[in-house]
């Protein structure tokens, strides 16, 4: 098996010769972030604010960053204190109680037959785009000094989950992050020139850009004034660039909400009322009904491409018939590791092609002992048994051996065990495509046809009609 070169997968056809304009969310979008930086910085503000805002013990304090112990896609057990990987129907597949693995009996003896319900929000909360990944983290190991040194001292699980996360909302908030980051720009953010120039050359095919982002216009003009400017070529500016910027607009809100749109100075800052047909600058607030009215498109002429699963994607999807793509960061590195397992992966596949032959001929045979009453083959059945066995155990080897290639604790990120992840689902069902970042899609050419591949169905495998 051969790993595709392409860096843009395709979930619906994309025929980009149709789409007048290319939305864009900023943060891990537009601008990328050294996610590593970032959420450690995330980290370290949510543990200060445990201690001097909720009373939470100084050991909080000590507790390090560790990237390894979440990964997107997994779903918080606020009432049991536990982190879950679940299948595409959510099923659970893999679970830890705060950073210590459960075993299968104890996970079946926990969850029975539960299969998790994300509508739920009481009980649960996803782990879906690279800002929460902290949060993930930080609860599990805040679980851990509940359990072992600060039973008294902490409260219930539930409460430590909804302290976390309300912690990385006021980070974000009261300016303790982008400050931070405004100080370290090298550290916190990618420059990318390739990116830049790729976007002048979509505008000389006449694709226009815009922006939506949930971050402010002065956080914003400093990331694109960083991140944009040094670059441009045909530009003065990257307001020149963007033909519409819509900051602070609320996500997923501006996507079903009709708020008022308020028109921003890029000089001052200052904003005012506007209630007239939008033209080009840069807004605040609002919402997608009125935006793409007033542009005089329909749905299907704008492509949006965010990082966000259910705040640029899912929610879009389900109110707008705009088209989606989904930056997926971490993909660069799990296609690396996809070659790397490689060798163990073909080695599985052949090992299963000899021992489903086997399994059938055993069920065919203590079929037959049961139908028939003939106990003439047990010595065939007992020898079937053990090379089954035999191959289970180095299946069994093997596949150990292809997941340490992946996240130690979680395995990859697309799969749930053999079955696709619930991450993975939503990307599929949502993302018209997807790709590591940006400048992925961009460069290819403005007039490519993205066409999905015909998807096989159970009964075409089973049949060879694929």
């Amino acid at each position: 098996m051969t790993i595709q070169a392409t860096k843009v997968f395709v979930n619906r056809t994309l025929n980009m010769r149709k789409i007048k304009y290319i939305g864009l969310d900023m943060d891990h979008t537009l601008v990328r972030y050294h996610s590593h930086a970032f959420e450690e910085l995330s980290h370290q503000t949510m543990c200060k604010k445990l201690v001097e805002q909720k009373n939470y013990p100084p050991s909080v304090l000590n507790l390090k960053f560790d990237m390894n112990l979440a990964v997107r896609g997994l779903v918080i057990d606020k009432k049991k204190g536990n982190l879950l990987k679940v299948s595409r129907h959510g099923a659970i597949r893999a679970s830890y109680h705060g950073t210590k693995p459960i075993d299968f009996p104890q996970q079946q003896k926990l969850y029975k037959s539960t299969y998790i319900d994300l509508s739920d929000a009481q009980l649960y909360t996803a782990i879906d785009t690279a800002f929460s990944l902290s949060v993930a983290t930080l609860f599990a190991q805040v679980v851990d000094i509940k359990d072992t040194e600060a039973r008294d001292a902490l409260p219930d699980y539930e409460t430590i989950a909804l302290d976390v996360i309300e912690m990385l909302d006021l980070s974000h908030r009261d300016g303790s992050l982008k400050n931070e980051v405004a100080r370290n720009l090298d550290k916190y953010i990618i420059k990318d020139p390739v990116l830049v120039a790729e976007i002048e050359r979509y505008k000389k095919h006449d694709k226009k850009f815009f922006i939506v982002t949930n971050s402010d216009f002065g956080y914003s003009k400093l990331l694109l004034d960083y991140a944009i400017n040094p670059f441009l070529k045909d530009h003065k500016d990257w307001t020149e660039v963007f033909e519409y910027v819509v900051t602070l607009a609320q996500k997923p809100r501006f996507f079903w909400d009709s708020l008022r749109f308020l028109k921003v100075d890029p000089q001052t800052g200052a904003m005012t009322n506007y209630d007239e047909v939008l033209k080009p600058g840069i807004y605040q607030g609002g919402g997608a009904a009125k935006f793409a009215k007033d542009l005089g498109v329909e749905g299907d002429d704008i492509l949006y491409i965010g990082d966000h699963i259910y705040g640029d994607i899912l929610r879009l999807k389900k109110d707008c018939n705009w088209r989606t793509a989904l930056v997926v960061e971490e993909l660069d590195s799990e296609i690396e590791n996809y070659v790397k397992a490689q060798p163990h992966s073909s080695e599985i596949r052949t090992l299963m092609s000899r021992k489903e032959p086997l399994e059938h001929e055993l069920v065919e045979l203590i079929t037959k002992r049961i139908e028939a009453g003939d106990e003439s083959e047990e010595p065939k059945i007992q020898e079937l048994q053990t090379k089954i066995s035999e191959i289970d155990k180095t299946i069994s080897s093997l596949i150990k051996k292809q997941q340490s290639m992946f996240n130690q604790h979680w395995g990859e990120i697309m799969r749930a065990g053999n079955e696709e992840s619930y991450f993975a689902t939503q990307v599929d069902r949502y993302a018209c495509v997807y790709m590591p970042k940006l400048s992925d899609l961009l460069a290819y050419s403005p007039r490519t046809y993205f066409r999905a591949e015909r998807r096989p169905l159970a009964h075409e495998l089973t049949l060879g009609l694929s």
